[in-house]
């Protein structure tokens, strides 16, 4: 297993927020990545488009990151790590991406195991 499943899966794992705060995340999140992935499908004439959307798959994460630095945050250590460790590898990915040398669909697994996390119940034991 890649470091890149581990950290999904651990997030999907070990989600743990207030519920309101569940379905604030899960709808931004959502959202970004439909976007994402409907602006990939039409990515060969709307590359701009596609770029755009990107950007804001990326400052989503920059988001996380800073919402789990807050010390207030109730998230364990180790999730945190693993939130940071996504940010980073999505930062690089996008990276690649916009150069045309890797695919979306690492992004929008990503983004889909969050959801699954997020949608969750509680944290599995």
């Amino acid at each position: 297993m890649n470091a890149t499943s581990q950290a999904i899966r651990g997030y999907a794992e070990h989600a743990t927020s207030t519920r309101s705060n569940r379905r604030a995340e899960y709808q931004v999140i959502a959202r970004v990545t439909q976007e994402l992935r409907d602006k990939a499908l039409d990515s060969k004439k709307n590359f701009a488009a596609y770029a755009e959307a990107l950007h804001r798959n990326q400052r989503l994460w920059t988001a996380l990151v800073v919402d789990i630095a807050d010390a207030d945050n109730p998230l364990p250590d180790e999730l945190k790590a693993r939130v940071i460790y996504l940010a980073e590898f999505t930062s690089h990915h996008t990276r690649r991406i916009l150069r045309q040398k890797a695919s979306v669909m690492p992004l929008l697994e990503i983004n889909m195991a969050v959801l699954r996390g997020l949608k969750s119940e509680g944290p599995a034991t």
